[in-house]
């Protein structure tokens, strides 16, 4: 998958996936949604955003959990 409004640069934020150049971590974005946040509500918040960068964080995270095996905890 390519994604075109992730960037990663060493210059900025050191590395972290950021939304296109605004210093918005991807991580920032995803958390918000998984705190219960709407799009229009981290709209709101980032108005430099639009809702085809949160979906593409959405994308992108997906894509990194796919990429690699977290420990989880099994239940008894």
């Amino acid at each position: 998958m390519r994604f075109t409004r992730i960037t990663v640069r060493s210059d900025q934020m050191d590395g972290v996936p950021c939304v296109r150049t605004l210093r918005i971590p991807v991580a920032t974005i995803v958390a918000m949604m998984a705190e219960g946040m709407n799009v229009s509500e981290i709209l709101s918040a980032y108005p430099d955003l639009e809702e085809a960068d949160v979906r593409e964080c959405l994308l992108y995270a997906a894509e990194a959990v796919r990429e690699q095996e977290l420990p989880l905890v099994t239940p008894t």
